[in-house]
């Protein structure tokens, strides 16, 4: 067949068949390849999602297979079989790229800083910035050497590309150094004596340099992530119906509030007292030593932990970690202005915020509202919408419903990211569930070891620590009183939590009077545990924090704690009685 005669500069392409195109492409008219890629790409693109279940990871695979169908388009005999051929390739790339070590690959500037978190710990200590530029040195090296690849080159033009991009936002001196010494490989004494100045000014202009371009590749990635979904045909806003029950809050425990909403939006039918018991959280007690810190009853892993206990209620979850390892401020504290959307501006995008993002559009899409921490300060809230032309997420937090810019997510007083979605509904029954959560509890009480957490102490150790700091009088008033209001809204629903799993248990065998009798055992010490919290909070209101360190009231205090600990020993031994009759 003979190709039609089409000058490039005719904007033709669009009319002709595929079959026409790729004899166009093969014929070196890089046009006609362009129009398959712009024809097929989105189909390429779902075929890699399919597969790898990542958008950033698919979106990289295709743009390597396209290079590489690209440079073996000659080998093509059966021209009919294009589509066909590319998706062989568009497969190979995804079976190699997930068998490979995620250490040592090899990745494109794209897939870079769209997936900024796993540079942060490079394995040879370097960050991700540094690692890509060394990169592109050891490239130019081979480039002169004759060494590098066709679809290599195209690939490095690409990256200098976006780098080149990136890094206009120095200042001209800044740019000339971290140019000279980064692509030219100078030292700062050599960069010194080059433009005169010390060697102390030069590593502070590098080191400067470094964190505004580190920051400026994290604002193209959020540029990127939206330029992907509108390439795809993805733009979309999307609320979830239902948002005004949100502001509905049942407890100072805003963890449990946002898992039970999330919940509502499923076909699982489980009560409040159940989602609190299932998690754990109705027994859960971090504290902070000395100070009896804010942050207490939020030091523990939120993955772990929630996804855990989701899985005792009955579903499987995702989630994003950006968390800090240290204990933040205590917000009810400081100055009031670094509090807000005006203060989120001048602090740094966050590194894990592009696969926020992703996971936050995911779960929205599929019907399900997504957990998130620290959205306008340190508690947790849902993201129930969003909106693509805007670039705004649709929030709940702590009885306020607003919006928040997607750069701005991890920008809050803490500059944290915790994102949690519902992934897929798992099948167990009710003893099943109990045991589960039983094994969570009884864990926790024990002390629940965690590497990121170890600020706190939990469990019934926490007692003691809490009853030292009476006696030291180091007791923070508001801190104080907020650990008391939550851990005494968990105590309030164990009971009911106890008592519904009591009325559903059957009593068919011996074995199942046992488990009753224990049940009920348990939701009365606990009925008792609720009552000595009351009193606490009747002494040390949040936010006001009464007076804690008066003599008085830290010896009231310290009796009831004690008093508390004995009750939650004798609970704990009514759940390990429990255990040996459900396994």
């Amino acid at each position: 067949m003979n190709l039609i005669n089409l000058d490039d500069n005719e904007q033709k392409w669009d009319q002709l068949e595929d079959g026409e195109l790729v004899r166009h492409a093969q014929a070196g008219k890089h046009e006609a390849f362009g129009e398959l890629v712009r024809r097929h790409r989105a189909q390429f693109y779902g075929y890699a999602k399919t597969i790898t279940q990542e958008s950033f990871l698919a979106e990289d695979i295709v743009q390597e297979a396209l290079i590489r169908a690209f440079m073996h388009l000659g080998k093509l005999v059966e021209i009919e079989r294009f589509l066909p051929w590319v998706h062989r390739i568009v497969r190979n790339q995804a079976m190699t790229r997930l068998k490979s070590s995620p250490v040592s690959k090899e990745r494109t500037f794209t897939e870079l800083a769209l997936m900024p978190s796993k540079l942060d710990s490079d394995a040879d200590g370097l960050s991700g910035l540094d690692s890509i530029l060394r990169r592109l040195n050891r490239s130019a090296e081979e480039r002169s050497s004759g060494q590098e690849l066709p679809e290599e080159r195209l690939m490095q033009k690409e990256t200098l590309h976006v780098l080149t991009q990136i890094i206009s936002c120095l200042k001209p001196r800044e740019r000339v150094i971290f140019e000279s010494h980064f692509f030219d490989q100078l030292s700062p004494p050599e960069i010194a004596k080059l433009f005169q100045l010390s060697s102390a000014n030069v590593y502070q202009i590098i080191s400067r340099s470094r964190k505004k371009v580190m920051q400026e590749r994290l604002r193209v990635t959020v540029d990127t992530y939206v330029k992907t979904r509108r390439d795809m045909g993805w733009m979309s806003k999307a609320i979830l119906p239902n948002s005004d029950t949100f502001a509905n809050a049942r407890t100072w425990n805003t963890a449990v509030d946002s898992l039970y909403a999330m919940l509502k939006y499923t076909n699982k039918e489980l009560t409040y007292p159940m989602v609190m018991g299932l998690t754990g959280q109705a027994f859960r007690i971090n504290i902070v030593p000395e100070s009896i810190h804010i942050a207490g009853p939020t030091a523990y892993p939120f993955g772990e932990v929630m996804v855990r206990g989701l899985k005792n209620a009955g579903y499987r979850a995702k989630f994003v970690d950006g968390m800090n390892t240290a204990i933040g401020p205590n917000t009810n504290l400081i100055d009031q202005t670094l509090i807000g959307k005006d203060a989120m501006v001048k602090r740094e995008i966050h590194h894990a915020l592009p696969d926020a993002l992703d996971l936050i559009h995911r779960s929205i899409k599929q019907g399900y509202p997504v957990l998130a921490w620290d959205l306008f300060f340190p508690e947790f809230g849902l993201i129930y919408g969003y909106d693509d032309e805007e670039r705004l997420l649709h929030a709940y937090e702590c009885c306020r419903l607003d919006t928040l810019a997607y750069e701005n997510l991890g920008r809050s007083v803490l500059e944290e990211i915790f994102v949690l979605a519902l992934d897929e509904p798992i099948e167990s029954n009710r003893k099943e569930q109990l045991r589960l959560a039983l094994e969570m509890i009884v864990e926790h009480y024990d002390g629940e070891p965690s590497s990121i957490t170890a600020s706190s102490v939990k469990g019934i150790q926490a007692y003691d620590v809490w009853c030292d700091a009476f006696r030291a009088g180091t007791v923070e008033p508001n801190g104080n009183a907020y650990n008391i209001a939550v851990i005494m809204d968990g105590r309030k629903q164990a009971a009911p939590f106890l008592n519904e799993m009591l009325t559903s248990w059957p009593e068919a065998s011996e074995e199942d009077i046992q488990i009753r009798e224990l049940l009920r055992e348990a939701a009365q010490q606990y009925e008792q545990i609720a009552s000595n919290y009351e009193a606490l909070h009747h002494m040390f209101p949040f936010p006001e924090g009464g007076e804690p360190n008066n003599d008085l009231y830290a010896s009231k205090s310290i009796g009831l704690l004690q008093a508390i600990k004995k009750q939650e020993e004798a609970a704990v031994k009514s759940f390990r009685n429990l255990l040996d009759q459900l396994k």
